[in-house]
């Protein structure tokens, strides 16, 4: 299966709702927590241009945030990028 972060803050609601996706699938992540970690802030800055979280990586595939993770669920393209 492919390794998958999210990068959150803890009052992130769209965050709450991407980790319940993930987790409700079955899928191990690495959560980096950026409001204590601004040095990982600025790589998604860097690597995305986007300065929001969710931020979410599926290996080195960019996802984007939750909205853009629960569309590949409906159409059902999650899977097959996860490896499942």
């Amino acid at each position: 299966m492919a390794q998958v972060r999210i990068y959150t803050t803890p009052t992130c609601y769209y965050c709450d709702r991407a980790k319940a996706l993930l987790s409700k699938k079955g899928v191990a992540y690495e959560e980096i927590d950026v409001s204590v970690d601004r040095e990982a802030m600025k790589h998604v800055i860097a690597s995305t241009g986007r300065r929001t979280v969710p931020q979410i990586f599926i290996g080195d595939f960019h996802v984007g945030g939750f909205d853009d993770l629960y569309a590949l669920e409906e159409l059902g393209r999650l899977d097959s990028l996860l490896g499942k």
